[in-house]
């Protein structure tokens, strides 16, 4: 399909007229965000007025920011649940929204060991969509040519479950997959991908991972772009490769698909597809069959641009490994949202990891700030009571070029200003619009994939596990973690210091393993559905350290200038020369033996 190219941008050089009509709305929303925030406000309070989650808070039909400001609290997932659950168990009246609850979409973050359910509406999609729309007249500007070839993107459905009231509960993207936007999105020559819609929307994370990887090798001269939403779904991609790489390029050399291939719909689609290609397999072998796997991405995909995944927050872990596999190609982070609200996107994409900024869309929702003293504690936000009255949050307008803060939102699904326990600090405005980068989760300890552990939960699982532990007379007595992404897919690495009163008798190594389990049991449902269900968490480890080594691991800590008076033992390490110190004390590493115990969860 021919595109029109000629039109002057905003934003950059001469785009065709789809791309600049998205441009300009990008500059139109961005010149004047405080006006569209403030019209937003009032389009959610006024749609929303008879809520009972508005009327409860006496608003009387306000619609005007310092009325919201000055009766409506500032809230958490806690605050809201027994409301949530009254949905869950279907209450139909108009609790948050005035349009009618459509889904949950289950949030990543947990609570209570569980997924958070993040009531929404129909709409939402369309917004969703929107800001999907405006991702690749973006790109455009940094990386053309990109409409003359397809995107080989690793995407999948995750686990969905009905909650007691009849709704669907689902992650998302599972939701967006499934939506009928995505199914018949119309043909755009930027955004083909080389995977089928059958091999997306395959349950089985085997089946799909395979065939979307199988057309991908077929068309691997097609290929400009390759991505996963988390760079830890991309590097998974790649040990798939590794793993199985040899049926792959047998499927290739016949023409027949791999008999483990059973999905109908599947196997239709894929008969289109794969045709006897013997030179395309020897070559597979050629490259796979080797010890090195440096720069594997451009061997079988030559004319890949970028990568498009996501390597902010947690994920700047795996940098390292995808550079080593893709020989240093651009990583663009193009977007910025969850469960909660979609919320901006990055306009400079191909910049590097480390100076990834997001601008917020102020038409998404409306945006507040909590000030975050980011030098103190994780969580040294400002505390917040239920009983005092709303701090004076900071509006997407006011906010300063350097100063850490917590977004909280207001959205048209009917979420009043929720802590979304996202940290952003500004780094500059595009117009008047502020950029962020994401600086962290909120007092998340340990993350992989889209797990989320915090402090409470890893002592809380170490706890369970120490009862293992009774039988021998023994006990834990330092810990710290960190998350292991040498391996793929990466696991936690659990350091513990142990008092045996009975060296005679000390713990088994078949009692430790199970400690290995026991806490990966005790650890939240998206944990252990990335263990057992995606595949994309490996088995816990334990390495038990030499007496003394916590203390030793002070000593360097006070030696570095921490006061002795105010020491407190990291439950998380992440630098290397403590890392090395506890290493070089280890004595026994255990794995856990088993998968924990998961189902999808039912709602009560």
């Amino acid at each position: 399909m021919a595109i029109d190219c000629g039109l002057p941008s905003p934003l950059g050089p001469l785009v065709c007229e789809k791309d600049a009509k998205a441009l300009q709305f990008i500059q139109e929303m961005t010149q004047n965000p405080d006006s569209v925030q403030e019209r937003v406000l009032s389009e959610i309070l006024s749609r929303n007025a008879d809520t009972e989650y508005l009327r409860r808070f006496h608003l009387n039909g306000a619609t005007d920011r310092d009325t919201f400001k000055s009766k409506i609290p500032v809230v958490t997932y806690e605050d809201l649940q027994p409301d949530i659950q009254r949905v869950v168990n279907g209450d139909r009246s108009s609790i948050f929204s005035s349009h009618a609850i459509s889904e949950f979409l289950t949030s990543s973050g947990t609570s209570a060991g569980e997924r958070k359910l993040m009531p929404t509406i129909s709409e939402e999609m369309d917004r969703r969509q929107l800001l999907y729309s405006l991702l690749m007249p973006v790109m455009n500007l940094y990386m053309p040519g990109l409409d003359k070839g397809k995107g080989l993107y690793f995407l999948f459905i995750k686990a969905e479950t009905k909650t007691p009231g009849g709704l669907v509960a689902r992650p998302v993207l599972t939701s967006y997959y499934k939506s009928q936007q995505f199914k018949n999105r119309p043909y755009d020559p930027y955004n083909v991908y080389t995977s089928p819609n059958e091999a997306i929307l395959c349950p089985d994370s085997f089946q799909s991972m395979y065939t979307q990887m199988l057309c991908g090798l077929i068309m691997r001269h097609e290929v400009l772009r390759v991505g996963a939403v988390f760079a830890s779904g991309l590097l998974r991609a790649i040990r798939f490769l590794q793993l199985n790489w040899q049926q792959l390029a047998l499927d290739i050399s016949t023409g027949s698909l791999n008999p483990k291939i059973t999905d109908p719909s599947l196997k239709d689609c894929m008969a289109n597809i794969l045709k006897p290609d013997p030179e395309l397999a020897d070559f597979i072998t050629k490259e796979c069959s080797g010890e090195n796997w440096e720069g594997i991405i451009t061997r079988m995909w030559p004319n890949t641009k970028y990568l498009d995944v996501i390597v902010t927050g947690a994920m700047a872990q795996y940098i390292p490994t995808l550079d080593y596999y893709s020989g240093g190609l651009p990583k663009a982070c193009t977007m910025y949202a969850s469960s909660e609200c979609y919320f901006g996107l990055n306009l400079n994409p191909i910049c590097k990891p480390s100076d990834v900024s997001y601008t917020i869309m102020p038409n998404m929702g409306y945006f507040e700030f909590l000030p975050h003293d980011d030098s103190s504690s994780p969580s040294s936000s400002m505390a917040l009571s239920r009983d005092s009255p709303p701090p004076r949050l900071v509006d997407l307008a006011d906010l300063e070029v350097g100063k850490y803060f917590e977004l909280v939102i207001t959205t048209y699904s009917g979420l009043c200003r929720y802590r979304v326990g996202d940290i952003l600090q500004v780094t500059g405005f595009h117009n008047k619009a502020p950029q962020f980068r994401f600086v962290r989760r909120k007092n998340v300890l340990l993350s992989i994939d889209s797990d989320k552990t915090d402090e409470a939960e890893l002592q809380k699982s170490i706890e369970s596990a120490s009862v293992l532990l009774k039988e021998s007379n023994t006990s834990v007595v330092e810990y710290t973690s960190f998350a292991d992404t040498n391996s793929i897919p990466g696991h936690y690495v659990i350091y513990w210091e142990l008092l045996v009163k009975d060296p005679s008798k000390p713990p088994t190594d078949e009692v430790l393993n199970r400690c290995c389990l026991a806490m990966e049991e005790s650890l939240n449902s998206v944990y252990r559905q990335g263990r057992v269900a995606d595949h994309s968490i490996g088995p816990l480890e334990i390495r038990v350290v030499k007496n003394g080594t916590f203390e030793e691991l002070m000593d360097y800590a006070i030696s570095r200038g921490a006061s002795i008076n105010q020491y407190k033992v990291p439950r998380c390490v992440i630098f290397t020369p403590i890392m090395e110190l506890l290493d070089s004390r280890v004595v026994s590493v255990h794995f856990s033996p088993a998968t924990p115990h998961w189902t999808p969860e039912r709602r009560h």
